[in-house]
């Protein structure tokens, strides 16, 4: 076993996975969005996106339009959602705007979505960006690796054993 090799292969790892660290902390910087990119989980926003497309967001604008295709999260859920603003409002008091959303594909709107007695979304706390951009279909093997127990262990197996072989 050479230990210089070994330490070059594992430094190299080290640099992809901070390199790749960096690039996204980068990129949620520039967005002001902790989570600049999404993929799509449901069929709620069909055909406008489907369930797989990546989506691209930005959250530097000051108010969303209604229209807008939005990503929100709600408290006590860590999965966001991706509807389009149906409604808007701004507070009186306080001048913050506050959004009601709707998926394309669903009946109803958002309200039952939303965290306990909240009918709005309020745009600087639970607006994660507005969709700026998407690439279709190219998130869906995050889905299936994220839904599929053996595709994640199939996945790991071939990382290691891709690993373990690699010969320079």
């Amino acid at each position: 076993m050479n230990i210089r090799l070994e330490l070059t292969r594992f430094l190299n790892v080290c640099f992809a996975l901070a390199s790749a660290f960096m690039f996204w902390k980068g990129l949620s910087i520039v967005t002001n969005s902790h989570s600049p990119i999404v993929v799509v989980l449901s069929g709620s926003m069909e055909p406008a996106f489907q369930r797989g497309d990546i989506l691209f967001l930005w959250n530097r604008n000051e108010y969303s339009k209604v229209g807008d295709i939005v990503v929100y999260e709600v408290d006590g859920k860590d999965i966001p959602i991706v509807h389009r603003v149906l409604r808007e409002h701004k507070n009186e008091n306080s001048g913050k705007q506050l959004l009601l959303t709707k998926g394309d594909n669903n009946a109803g709107n958002d309200i039952p979505l939303y965290a306990k007695k909240k009918i709005y979304l309020q745009k600087d706390k639970d607006i994660v960006g507005t969709v700026k951009g998407y690439i279709p279909m190219l998130g869906y093997a995050t889905i299936w690796i994220s839904e599929n127990k053996y595709a994640k262990f199939a996945l790991m197996g071939f990382i290691g054993l891709s690993a373990l072989l690699t010969n320079e």
